[in-house]
Formats: C-alpha cells, structure tokens, sequence
C-alpha cells in the first residue's frame, strides 16, 4: 500500500484520511492548528452538509449529529422587489445539516488519532515537498493557502473572474427565529446581494448563521467593510437596518431585544474570488503532489458547496488509491477525469449565480421557481449534486428547457407558495 502525505486539516483532508484509514492505507495529516486553536478560535464558515456527504459520514462512522436531530430538509426564497412573488418553497428528499465547524473538525481530528492516526502540526510550504516524497509516495495538498494556489496555478476557462464578486459577512446570531419546519431562507436584493439564513448548531446550541452575500458598491457592501470589531453594537444596529430594508423576510422573526452574536467575535468579514486550478503536479522525482479541495477549486459560499466538494474530492482520491494501490501520474489523471463533470459543473453555477447584473436567463429561471414548486424542488435537490444545477443555468436555452419540462408536468398553482 502506498503511503500518502495529506497536508491541511480541513473536510477534504480529514475525510480523505478518514476513508484511507478504513482501508488500511497509511497516512498523516499536517497541519498548522491544533484541534484546541481550531476549536478556540473564530467561526471557520457556515457551510451545510447535503445528503451525499452525510451519507458518507455514516459510511466513515463519524456522522455524530444525525439529521432527524440537527438537520433540515426545505429552502425558503424571498426575491425583496415591488409586487414579487411571496416566498416560495423547494424541498430535499433528504435533510442537510449545518454545524459550527470549531466543533466538528475537532471531533474529527480526534476521532483520526482514536483509530490510530497522526496528526503534525506543522507550517508546510510547496518548498518542502521534496523532503515530504522523501517519506510519502503521494502528497496531497488539501489546504487553501495562497502559496499552494500559486503551486498548481489557475485554469483560465474555469475562473473567470479577477477579483471577488461578492463582499462577505457571516455571524452567528442568536434572537433570531427559527422557520417553521426548520429551512435555510435565500432572500435576494437585487442590485444588492444575497442573503443565506442558516440554523446553525453551535457550542450553545441553535443559532442563525446570516451569510450576507454583498455586491460590490452596493448598499449592503458596509456589512462587510464596517468592522464588527471596532464597535459591536454600532456593527448590530447597521445589520439589523439593512435586514430590514433589504431582506425583510427574516428581519420579521428577529427578536431585536435578544438579536446579538452567539459570542463575541463569532463573525468573518472577507471576500473569496472562485478559482478552479490545475489538478496536480510531479516533482523532480516523479511523485505526484495532487490538489484537493479548497486547493484544487475556491467557490463563492452563496450555494454552500465547498465543504461538499472537498467531501466529493476526497472520496474520488481515495476510490482511485484503493483501487490502483499506485499513486503515479496515470492515478492523478483518473482523479482528474472523475471529479471534472462535477467540478466544473459547480463552478459554472456559483459563477452565473454571483453574475451582476444577474443574468437575464437566471432572473427567468428564479421567476419560474416562485410559480413552479417542481422546479423549485429540483433546484433544491440538486444542492445534493450542484453539476445538474450548473447544467441547468449553463445557457438561456437550458433555462427554457427546465421550466418547459415542469410545465408539462402541470403545476397546482396553491402548490408554488410556501406553507
């Protein structure tokens, strides 16, 4: 069996790990943070985790929050225009579950030392991947670290963007109702942005994790360069006028009075520019250095799917070491050909998604949704496999196409709205 080297400590490194250990390959994980700094510091990201990645989870054995507990199964949707649709529903055939990441990848670093595992941390740079092959005969690089970007280097055709599309903010924030069932809600403020409302678990229970999705020189864009820091309750008082202005749909469930962060410090202010990058690369000795989630592909939060294709990489590496138990340049091309459909396909939908002006084809697709609760399913849905969503806005032609199938499907128009 080869011996692989997994360099970051993220989902697509512990799940590949994880996966490998099962089958008896060994591994290490290096890492510049210890379960304790992860655990003790600020919130990682408020991403959900569809039914395929659960499903694998429980395929690893570490699914210790179990979706009848801590999941979801429906997205709201507001579109905040004159005269728009009322908010309109789509459903999973499986729940998604979101949970504070200072809880779970400590659990999962630790549940990797349980079955006998090692975990070093240390600061690794691409000038240490010749002393790595010296001990490892594959290393993956499954940490998005600037300098590891740089390594493998951007695919133009995937990334077309210069500069990020969207300016971030995302709390954890208490005061905040949850919707009945439990959903996550996607209001849109065109011209704008976007806003995610999450039920996050976190260290203190239910939160609501609001991942503001900003454009540029908008009127929502001081979310993010308004540091929450520098005064925190001037920070709450501009977040609640601009929820209220912008994204009223869930302005109308927070309790003002207890509306606060969980803890303080429990937010992220940035700005992510999506990339997909070149798959691997051989050192001057033949072994492959291969790219693995955030390393191998950015993506812009607004669909939430980062932690779920890091979890799709590495169940496509680790398939292809098991199977080959040869870890050269022809394994790096297999993983490469079996995880392209998916990727690319994510990548053209957060691409088209975070578009501004939106898209005309975009815009329609929304409009059918709100009138059309099949196609708004299977928009849902397919957060569980986010290629077919790619396929779906790809082109106005495949737009046309979507809703005329759900039109022939027939619609009971009392069926559209939320319940």
């Amino acid at each position: 069996m080869p011996d692989i080297g997994i360099i970051g400590a993220g989902t697509a490194g512990l799940h590949l790990a994880l996966l490998l250990q099962q089958a008896g390959v060994p591994t290490r994980i290096y890492t510049n943070q210890t379960a304790e700094q992860i655990a003790s510091g600020p919130p990682q990201n408020s991403v959900s985790h569809h039914a395929p990645t659960v499903a694998r989870e429980s395929a690893m054995g570490v699914n210790f929050w179990p979706v009848d507990e801590y999941g979801y199964q429906v997205h709201y949707h507001h579109l905040n225009v004159p005269d728009g649709p009322p908010v309109f529903r789509g459903d999973f055939l499986r729940p998604s579950r979101v949970l504070d990441y200072r809880i779970y990848l400590p659990r999962l670093m630790a549940e990797y030392e349980e079955r006998g595992g090692t975990i070093e941390q240390r600061s690794v740079e691409p000038a240490d991947f010749e002393q790595l092959a010296r001990r490892h005969d594959l290393i993956v690089v499954a940490a998005g670290k600037r300098s590891f970007a740089e390594y493998f280097g951007e695919r133009p055709d995937a990334s077309p963007y210069a500069k990020p599309q969207r300016h971030l903010a995302v709390g954890f924030w208490d005061g905040v109702a949850q919707t009945e069932p439990r959903a996550v809600t996607m209001s849109i403020s065109p011209g704008h942005g976007e806003l995610l409302d999450l039920p996050i678990t976190t260290f203190d229970g239910w939160a609501s994790a609001l991942l503001c999705e900003n454009v540029p020189g908008g009127d929502l864009e001081v979310l993010m360069t308004q540091k929450e820091s520098s005064d925190p309750e001037a920070y709450r008082r501009l977040t609640l006028e601009k929820l209220k202005e912008h994204h009223p749909t869930v302005f109308e469930r927070i309790d003002e009075s207890r509306f606060a962060l969980m803890r303080p410090g429990d937010i992220l202010q940035g700005a992510v520019r999506p990339v997909v990058r070149e798959d691997y690369r051989t050192l001057t000795d033949g072994t492959v250095v291969l790219a693995l989630g955030d390393a191998h592909a950015t993506v812009d939060p607004v669909t939430g799917q980062g932690a779920n294709s890091a979890s799709f990489e590495a169940q496509v590496a680790a398939d292809a070491i098991i199977e080959d138990g040869v870890v050269d340049e022809r394994f790096a091309q297999k993983v490469a050909l079996r995880r392209r459909e998916r990727v690319d396909g994510l990548s053209t939908w957060v691409n088209t998604m975070i578009e501004t002006p939106t898209p005309p084809h975009l815009q329609k697709l929304i409009g059918a949704m709100s009138q059309m609760r099949t196609l708004c399913d299977e928009f849902t849905e397919n957060f569980s496999y986010p290629h077919r969503n790619g396929d779906m806005v790809a082109t106005p032609a495949r737009v046309d196409a979507a809703i005329a199938r759900h039109a022939e499907i027939g619609q009971d128009p009392t069926d559209a709205k939320a319940h």
